[in-house]
C-alpha cells in the first residue's frame, strides 16, 4: 500500500474531512484539592509518553505521573506543539488551497492561541527583549512546515482525524489512550496512522524504539475498531525522512504483552513506592536533578500509601 492508500484517500477527497478536536483528557488527571492543588493518585492508564517515561527512568514516571512536579517549557518541545497545530489547521482549508505559504501564514496566530492558552509559555524568550531569537525559533518552525511540503501533498489527502483522542480498556482492565496526530482512512477501509516528528529520524537500530509508539496507538485501534492499521507513519520534519511499518497482529500482540508486564511494574512500584532512577545520557535534560539521587537529591516524601514488605494488595 505504499501507493495504494494515497491514491485512494485522494480518491475520497469530495467526502469532508473529520474534526478530531485535539486534547483529551491528561493522561493522569485527578480531582483538585481545597486550595486548588491537584492531589496525588495512583496511576490509572497509560498513554505512550508515559509508558516510555517508565521505560526511560522510574523515578521520572513517578515525578511526572504521581508527584506531577512543574516543568519548564522547553523551546524545541513547545515548536513542536506549535507546528503540530498548524499542520492541524491547514487542513481546514479547501486542498487547493493547502500551500506552503498559506501553512506559514498559520504561524503567528498559532503561536498567539498557544500562548493564550499556556500562559507559562511567555517564560521562554523572556530574556529576549529585542526579539532576535524568537525571530530564529519562529523561522525554524516555517523551515519545518515547508519541509513537510516535500514529504507529503496535503491537496491529496482529506485526513478522517486530526488530533484524534483514543481510549480502550483491554480485558485486563488495563486503560490505553493517547493522542493521533493524523488518521487517513481509503474508500476500502484501510487505515493510516500518522504522526509528526519535529526532530530527525533516528538511526536504523534505534527505529524499533521509534515506532513504539506508533505500534501502541495500533493496538488501541484494534481494539476499539476491530482493523489492524494497515500503515504506520512517522514523518521526520527535522531530517526530512518518512518512517513506514505495516504491522500484522501478532505484532500488535506483543506489544499488548509488553504493555501488561509495563503496567504490572508501574503497579508494584506505585505500590511499594520504590522507584529507581535509571541514570542516562538524557539526565542532562532532565528537569529534576536536583531532586535525584543519582545527583545528590531526595525526591519529596512519596505521596501515596505504601504497602508492607511481603504483603499482598487486596
Amino acid at each position: 500500500m505504499d501507493s495504494s492508500i494515497d491514491e485512494a484517500v485522494a480518491s475520497d477527497a469530495g467526502g469532508g474531512a473529520g474534526s478530531g478536536s485535539g486534547a483529551g483528557p491528561a493522561a493522569s488527571g485527578g480531582p483538585e484539592g481545597a486550595a486548588g492543588e491537584r492531589r496525588a493518585l495512583a496511576p490509572v492508564s497509560l498513554s505512550p509518553s508515559r509508558a516510555g517515561d517508565f521505560m526511560r527512568c522510574p523515578l521520572l514516571y513517578r515525578f511526572r505521573v504521581i508527584d506531577r512536579l512543574p516543568e519548564k517549557p522547553s523551546e524545541a518541545a513547545t515548536r513542536g506543539t506549535l507546528v503540530h497545530a498548524v499542520l492541524e489547521r491547514l487542513f481546514d482549508a479547501p486542498a487547493g488551497e493547502r500551500t506552503a505559504p498559506r501553512a506559514k501564514a498559520l504561524i503567528p496566530g498559532q503561536w498567539d492561541r498557544l500562548r493564550e492558552s499556556r500562559p507559562e509559555l511567555t517564560e521562554l524568550f523572556a530574556d529576549d527583549p529585542e526579539g532576535e531569537r524568537l525571530a530564529g525559533w519562529l523561522a525554524e518552525a516555517e523551515r519545518l512546515v515547508e519541509r513537510w511540503f516535500t514529504l507529503e501533498d496535503p491537496t491529496r489527502l482529506e485526513p478522517a482525524e486530526r488530533e484524534l483522542f483514543v481510549e480502550t480498556e483491554l480485558d485486563s482492565g488495563l486503560r490505553l489512550r493517547g493522542i493521533i496526530d493524523r488518521v487517513d482512512v481509503a474508500p476500502t477501509g484501510e487505515v493510516r496512522i500518522v504522526d509528526y516528528k519535529t526532530g530527525k529520524a533516528p538511526r536504523p537500530e534505534y527505529a524499533e524504539d521509534a515506532l513504539f509508539q506508533m505500534k501502541f496507538y495500533a493496538l488501541v485501534v484494534w481494539r476499539l475498531k476491530g482493523v489492524v492499521p494497515r500503515r504506520l507513519q512517522l514523518v521526520y520534519l527535522g531530517s526530512g525522512d518518512v518512517l513506514t511499518y505495516d504491522p500484522v497482529p501478532a505484532d500488535l500482540e506483543r506489544v499488548e504483552r509488553r504493555l501488561h508486564a509495563l503496567w504490572e511494574a508501574i503497579r508494584q512500584a506505585t505500590e511499594s513506592g520504590d522507584w529507581r532512577p535509571r541514570p542516562t545520557k538524557l539526565c542532562g535534560w532532565c528537569d529534576h536533578r536536583a531532586l535525584c539521587p543519582e545527583f545528590g537529591g531526595t525526591p519529596p516524601p512519596y505521596p501515596l500509601p505504601v504497602r508492607a514488605p511481603g504483603s499482598r494488595a487486596g
